[in-house]
């Protein structure tokens, strides 16, 4: 099911808030794994039995840890949390890997691997990472073991982040799963988080989507370097809003729901830094390759030669993390290598230049990998990415690309706005009445625009489904 929806909005949310709120307080936590378990097998209830597997095996493994620890017995501790890695990486390397590898190696003469045609379950990046990072909180004890398979149970299904994220540490919502509050104020705040998030998608996601869509498939004879250029910033910035809009969408819903999970993007695109880049940039899943990969393989506290190493098996697991395919392990690694030469190179030198020229160095490396992102066939990427740099064999410009200008300016203009702190700093300024009046109003039109695009538009899935 997807959030951008009339059904959802207008029928299946309403349904479940009403029944989440007649509910008693005892009862909800049932009520919401039952919904989320509907939300999430909705087009394919097979799915559902992984699910079940993957609450079962690490609710057990999180209560041996626990059991273990509290005997004094940190290496049986170690061996359960061990065995509950194993389990979720096998789970994800199955479905979304097995196909991969089985394929790669038959591109070498080893055919041994069949190719299974496997269709990866729908958020299974996210949920085997949340699950195998409750035991491993569970062992450093920085949460207790959940006894109440229901309440676990919620935890790893919790539908507003279930399908796309954002990756949910068991740490943080620990306390909330067992027990909330519902102000009204948090309410509100969920009901406007959530707008936002939906005209994001619909209004600029989804138009800007479209600008790329005809770059990508653009003859390689008539791609122009301008041209190649536009369609990497019309990708940027439908990434973004496609995904910052369904991670405000996932925390409008937890609010309205009663709870508070942590925010997924900070304006990423005005950082100064590859680095800082990606401290703003799906904040969740960095933090969470940050905890539980990069920390403890030794961190930054290290000699050189450990450091660059401990950077490139972050930088690569990343990669592979978004997708099985080899564009992905080149993306990744190639953020590798920049974080490694900003630490270890030029990092002090960008420090040192004009803050609108370190904004412009992390945009150029930015924009490029974004195509080597999004284009999964070397025999295009290649040739696209030649295009960017001079080697277009459409020239440099031409009536297509000043076509293209017009038609999206205002498209593109509204979303450098929106990419930008500035539009909330200006709300921030507006006098306390003016924003109370304003508020409901522009809620109520961002809710009738969003729907009027969604009913006279297509399907169209949000990007980190597919992840």
């Amino acid at each position: 099911m997807v959030f951008s929806t009339p059904f959802f909005l207008f029928t299946y949310f309403p349904i479940v808030l009403l029944l989440h709120y007649v509910a008693p307080l005892k009862y909800r936590n049932a009520l919401l794994l039952v919904v989320n378990l509907i939300f999430y097998g909705w087009k394919k209830p097979i799915y559902i039995l992984i699910m079940f597997a993957s609450i079962g095996i690490d609710y057990v493994h999180g209560i041996l840890v626990e059991k273990a620890k509290g005997e004094d017995n940190d290496r049986r501790a170690r061996r359960y949390v061990i065995q509950s890695a194993i389990f979720n990486l096998a789970l994800l390397g199955f479905f979304k890997y097995w196909d991969f590898i089985a394929r790669s190696l038959a591109a070498v003469g080893l055919g041994f691997m069949p190719v299974l045609g496997l269709e990866l379950p729908i958020g299974i990046s996210f949920y085997t990472f949340q699950t195998m990072s409750y035991t491993i909180d569970v062992y450093r004890g920085d949460a207790g073991a959940q006894r109440n398979i229901v309440n676990f149970g919620t935890f790893v299904t919790l539908f507003p982040q279930l399908i796309a994220g954002p990756i949910l540490k068991y740490k943080d919502l620990a306390d909330q799963i067992d027990e909330r509050s519902y102000p009204v104020e948090r309410f509100a705040a969920g009901v406007q988080t959530f707008t936002v998030g939906l005209a994001k998608k619909v209004l600029l996601a989804n138009n800007l989507g479209a600008l790329w869509d005809v770059y990508k498939a653009m003859p390689l004879t008539e791609l122009t370097t301008g041209g190649a250029w536009l369609g990497a910033l019309a990708f940027a910035f439908q990434l973004y809003f496609d995904f910052s809009g369904y991670s405000d969408m996932a925390v409008g819903l937890g609010q309205m729901l009663g709870f508070e999970f942590l925010g997924n993007f900070n304006y990423p695109y005005t950082a100064r830094s590859i680095s800082e880049f990606w401290r703003r940039w799906h904040i969740s899943l960095s933090s969470w390759f940050r905890d539980y990969l990069y920390i403890p393989l030794g961190g930054s506290r290290v000699g050189k030669g450990r450091l660059i190493f401990n950077l490139m098996v972050v930088w690569a697991a990343t990669g592979i993390w978004h997708g099985a395919n080899w564009n992905f392990l080149l993306w990744g690694g190639c953020y590798g290598v920049l974080l490694v030469l900003e630490k270890l190179v030029w990092g002090k030198a960008l420090d040192r230049l004009p803050a609108f020229l370190q904004r412009i160095y992390t945009l150029f490396f930015v924009l490029v990998l974004w195509v080597v992102f999004a284009i999964e066939d070397f025999s295009h990427l290649l040739p696209y990415l030649s295009a960017m740099f001079g080697a277009a064999q459409g020239g440099f410009t031409d009536g297509a690309l000043f076509y293209h200008l017009r038609s999206y300016l205002p498209m593109l203009l509204l979303a450098l706005c929106g990419a930008t702190p500035g539009v909330k700093l200006l709300w921030a300024r507006l006098p306390e009445k003016l924003r109370q009046i304003l508020c409901p109003l522009l809620i109520l039109a961002g809710l009738a625009l969003s729907t009027a695009y969604l009913v006279d538009g297509t399907y169209n899935p949000f990007l980190y489904f597919q992840f």
